[in-house]
């Protein structure tokens, strides 16, 4: 039996793999990748590597086995039809015998498009009468804390997400709770809503962002469209773009307030404050 990881060289598959060598052996871990290269500082430390693209489902032919346990990590190609790229994944683990397979899904309170795809995986995933768990994450903190020079440059948050909150973690903590299900027992059929312990308003993360770096950091809250202007004019796709202004929206709804407490229990630990995210990525 193996622990396999798809998407591992990811932004979140790193931390998912990262933290389970702390748990398992090397060689109970699968990294499935598409570029061997990028993943070569893993089979140096005994992690075996399985090459395989969501776009080419024989290339997930007999790379599962029966008893493994399955993390399906969400792609990131909008434009490519999530939901078939997942299906593929889905198949060849119900085609093994697989004990389970985890999604990273999107939080259930979330209505903006963005949260289509993941839907639809979820109702494969179910159809596919394999035991399932669905970990439905919240935002992450690095949406916000890696697109930092633009803030600072003019001083100003820009979002229209009106006042709502936002109950974000860190990467490493949705891992955390990834890694607990993976490697713990009695996670079949289970569904986990997950985000950050503490929910914070934009004008709350612009006070933070003005107490670290000694600047004023304004929030400027905006109209849905003219965010979209904004990233647009900024290099992103027009279609990307209104997803991520759909999800402002949800945001003003307060769809991403998470309370069920379910990532620090399934962590074993306190969530990552906002704070200390914004002073990691600020040391660079």
């Amino acid at each position: 039996m193996s622990i396999v990881v798809t998407g591992a060289t990811g932004h979140l598959g790193r931390h998912v793999v990262e933290q389970l060598l702390e748990k398992v052996p090397a060689e109970g871990i699968t990294a499935v990748v598409r570029d061997k290269a990028r993943a070569a500082h893993l089979a140096e430390r005994g992690v075996k590597l399985a090459v395989a693209d969501y776009n080419a489902p024989e290339t997930f032919d007999g790379l599962f086995a029966a008893g493994d346990k399955v993390l399906l990590i969400s792609g990131n190609e909008f434009d490519k039809g999530r939901p078939a790229q997942h299906q593929v994944v889905i198949d060849a683990a119900k085609a093994a015998g697989v004990a389970l397979l985890a999604y990273t899904s999107a939080a259930g309170s979330l209505s903006a498009a963005l949260a289509d795809d993941h839907r639809a995986t979820e109702k494969a995933l179910l159809a596919s009468g394999l035991p399932y768990s669905l970990l439905r994450n919240g935002w992450y903190h690095e949406n916000y804390t890696e697109n930092l020079a633009p803030v600072l440059e003019h001083n100003a948050v820009v979002a229209a997400a009106g006042e709502g909150r936002v109950s974000s973690a860190a990467r490493a903590d949705y891992a955390a709770a990834a890694v607990a299900v993976l490697t713990g027992e009695g996670h079949e059929n289970t569904t986990y809503e997950l985000g950050g312990d503490e929910a914070w308003s934009f004008a709350e993360y612009a006070a933070e962002l003005s107490r670290q770096t000694g600047k004023e950091i304004t929030y400027s809250a905006v109209p849905a469209q003219t965010l979209v202007g904004i990233l647009t004019g900024a290099g992103l796709p027009e279609p990307f773009a209104a997803i991520l202004a759909g999800v402002d929206a949800s945001i003003a709804r307060g769809e991403l307030v998470v309370s069920t407490g379910d990532l620090s229990r399934l962590a074993g630990r306190p969530t990552t404050p906002l704070s200390e995210a914004i002073a990691a990525a600020l040391k660079g």
